[in-house]
This record gives C-alpha cells, sequence and structure tokens, in this order.
C-alpha cells in the first residue's frame, strides 16, 4: 500500500523531539516527497505539539480540516503518559500510545463516548500493580471508553496451569483483564492516504512477549476520513514464536453520559442470552434496558451469542432513552464470535457505565473458557485479523435505520433466554 507517514520511536521524550512529515512512497507526489516541517516541535519545555491538514497541498483536497495533536501529560500518576488526539473536522479521537493503543474517549457535536471514571487520571502503566487486591490492579488504570483485554488470557483473576521452563506443570496466577492495556506501543506512525478520500491513520506496535511464555505482537490501527462521523480499530495479531499459542481478546468498549441514562436501550440480534451469574439472571427480562444512576447497583453481566448477516457481519447500538442518540459498533463474528453487556449503573461518583463488547469468549477465568472450547489458538508465524466499525448517530432517523437492521437480522431466530448461569466448577 501506498501511504505518507510520521513515524514516531517510543524514545525518551525528555529528548528533544521533531516531528516531520515524510514520505514512504514514490508515488507520492513532488510536494508530499519534500520534508514539511510541523507548526510546532516538542522539546524538553513543551508539552504539546501538532500536525495539521493544511500542510498537506493547503488542505485544498481535505473535505474538513484535521488535525493531529501530541501531548505528553504531567504531574500524578498521569506522568509521561503520551496522548494522540486525532480530529478529523468531525470527531475528536484521543489515543493513548502509552497505554497499549487504547482510546480515552471520542468525542462529536455534545456526544462523547466513554464515561467518568472514578480514576480521573490516564495513569501510566509504571503506576499499576496487577497483583494488587487479589488480581484486581488493573481497575487502577481502568478509565478508558476502549480498553483491549489479554492477550494471553483476558478475564477474571484466579490460576490457571502452564509448563514451567523446566517443562513442569505448574500454576499461573491470572490477573484481571490481561496484560495488554497496560504495556505502552513500541513505536507508532501516523500515516495519511495520499489518494482520496485520504483516510488518516495512527497506527501502533505493542508486544506481549515473555522468554519461556508467549511471544504476541499486535498491530493496531485507528482510522477515519476528514469529515467523518464513523471510524473504525483494525488490529492485527501474530504469534512470533516457535509453537502454537492460546490468546483471548475482549474488546471492553465502555459507555456513560451522554447516551447512557435512565431507559437507555441496547439493540442486537442474538440467537441466545444467558446471566453471568445468580444475581444477573433476576433482571434477565431486563437486559437491554438500563437504570439511571443506583448507589448501591451491583454490576449485571449478561452473555450473548450474536446473529450475523450473510457476511457474517454483527452489530450492537446503544440508545439514549428517546432514541434521538445513538452509537453503534459493527463486527465479523468469524472474527469475534461473542458478545458481552456489562452493566453498572451504579452511582456517578463509583463509576456509571456500561459495556459492550466483542470478543474471542467470555470474560469469565481462562480455565473455564478452556472447558467451554471458547479459547483460542494462534500458530506459530500466523497473523489474525480484527476489525470494528463505530459510528455516531446524531438523529431519530439515523438510529431508527440502525434499529431496522438488528430487527431484520432478529427476524432469522428467535433471542432464547437461558435463565441458569453456565457452570464454572
Amino acid at each position: 500500500m501506498n501511504y505518507c507517514s510520521v513515524k514516531i520511536k517510543n524514545m525518551s521524550f525528555r529528548n528533544v523531539i521533531s516531528i516531520c512529515i515524510i514520505s514512504l512512497s514514490t508515488s507520492c507526489s513532488e510536494e508530499r516527497n519534500r520534508r514539511i516541517e510541523p507548526t510546532t516541535k516538542l522539546s524538553q519545555s513543551d508539552n504539546t505539539s501538532q500536525i495539521e491538514g493544511s500542510q498537506f497541498h493547503g488542505n485544498k483536497h481535505f473535505a474538513s480540516e484535521w488535525s493531529i495533536t501530541r501531548k505528553l501529560l504531567k504531574g500524578g500518576k498521569q506522568e509521561g503518559v503520551e496522548l494522540l488526539i486525532l480530529d478529523n473536522g468531525e470527531l475528536q479521537i484521543s489515543i493513548i500510545p502509552t497505554r497499549g493503543m487504547g482510546i480515552f474517549d471520542v468525542k462529536s457535536k455534545g456526544i462523547r463516548l466513554g464515561w467518568d471514571s472514578p480514576v480521573k487520571e490516564i495513569v501510566h502503566p509504571s503506576y499499576i500493580n496487577l497483583e494488587s487486591r487479589s488480581g484486581l490492579g488493573w481497575l487502577e488504570g481502568f478509565n478508558e471508553w476502549m480498553v483491549r483485554c489479554g492477550l494471553e488470557f483476558a478475564g477474571h483473576p484466579g490460576t490457571d496451569q502452564f509448563l514451567d521452563n523446566t517443562g513442569s506443570p505448574a500454576t499461573l496466577s491470572l490477573t484481571l483483564h490481561g496484560k495488554i492495556q497496560n504495556i505502552p506501543a513500541s513505536d507508532y506512525q501516523i500515516i495519511i492516504d495520499p489518494e482520496p478520500p485520504h483516510r488518516i491513520r495512527v497506527r501502533g506496535t505493542v508486544y506481549e512477549k515473555f522468554f519461556y511464555g508467549p511471544k504476541l505482537k499486535l498491530v493496531t490501527e485507528i482510522s477515519t476520513l476528514p469529515g467523518s462521523n464513523k471510524f473504525q480499530i483494525s488490529d492485527r495479531l501474530t504469534n512470533e514464536g516457535a509453537f502454537a499459542q492460546e490468546f483471548q481478546l475482549i474488546y471492553h468498549g465502555n459507555y456513560g453520559s451522554s447516551i447512557l441514562e435512565e431507559n437507555a436501550q441496547v439493540f442486537t440480534p442474538a440467537n441466545r442470552i444467558t446471566p453471568m451469574n445468580d444475581h444477573a439472571a433476576k433482571s434477565i427480562d431486563n437486559w437491554s434496558v438500563f437504570k439511571g444512576p443506583t448507589p448501591g447497583f451491583i454490576e449485571e453481566v449478561y452473555l450473548l451469542e450474536p446473529i450475523a448477516d450473510e457476511n457474517s457481519s454483527t452489530l450492537a447500538l446503544l440508545t439514549n432513552a428517546d432514541l434521538s442518540l445513538g452509537t453503534s459498533v459493527r463486527w465479523n463474528l468469524n472474527e469475534l464470535p461473542y458478545l458481552t453487556i456489562w452493566k453498572n449503573t451504579a452511582a456517578k461518583e463509583d463509576g456509571y457505565v456500561t459495556g459492550i463488547e466483542p470478543a474471542t469468549g467470555y470474560p469469565f477465568n481462562r480455565k473455564i473458557e478452556r472447558k467451554y472450547d471458547r479459547v483460542p489458538m494462534i500458530q506459530a508465524g500466523e497473523t489474525l485479523s480484527f476489525t470494528l466499525d463505530f459510528g455516531i448517530h446524531t438523529n431519530e432517523e439515523s438510529v431508527q435505520t440502525v434499529i431496522s437492521e438488528v430487527d431484520e437480522l432478529q427476524k432469522t431466530s428467535a433471542l432464547n433466554f437461558v435463565r441458569k448461569p453456565p457452570a464454572t466448577e
């Protein structure tokens, strides 16, 4: 593929850094083949730099003004966190290379994909102890909109068996939701497609590697078009080891106000829904409708088997109460065959949020997921792809169009309510 790119290695950002646009393609125009200096440079005394669309041919070829702003956060537990804000003229997508290329939030015309976590800072991984609170330390940094859970394991904390460096059976402590979200990207690129419609891409590489353990590489790309209300996450997972490796991957999307509210709803086509535990089973008939902020609310988790169209594509939609606002996610069931709905409509002070989570499995401990044949393998040298497309819907017509899509898919199969949670022993 031909492209022009900005590439920034994950080096010490206390050194002087100059960000420049460099052509990596001989097919780019002569103007693109020269170095174009950005409007600002980042040094020891600065914490912000910016690339603007106007630097490319006077912006005359772009449908909307756009920019990418890089910030280096200071103070508290966010010290040293790098933040990239991709503004396509319609959306502002805040990407965190320091935290596994997660996305802090997405903003557009009064809508925010994200939530108000009790964790207010974007916490640097160096301050996270995944083993704390019996393996719940991951929650010390949990405040992003999109969090990847994985890669070696992704679910609840506990133990599992593995072979140690001597080839002997041993017990492995699994912490909540894995490690990938707390591993900084080793490098990233900012890529502008030279041909219309000039897709803007932020591509990063994150390694989860261990001697006598997994050797996994995640190359993620967050992309959008100038002026669009849609964006995409496209991931490629590679096993760089010499042996097949188990893996797990959950796309833990988290939504609060401004869409989540009393009587907000989620729409998604499914063959089957199962409560994760006895507590969730009590409210399964209202699984798709949300409460307002409720002090003392205990999370309810529902496990869905989605329905797909002839292309294996499925979707989920979250709307506000009057169906005037919504956000959708689309994905391929061949890549991510399962969906978890996490309802945590607690008091605002405690984190009012719901999770819509396409995944390779459900968020049980890995040994439970293996029991149900939901822990996939990736072969030595193999690369697997995962793509999710997101949209923001700002009027009733747009929301209703997506609801109609869900309804058409649901007509192919009745939703079967399984009221007893799966056995976990």
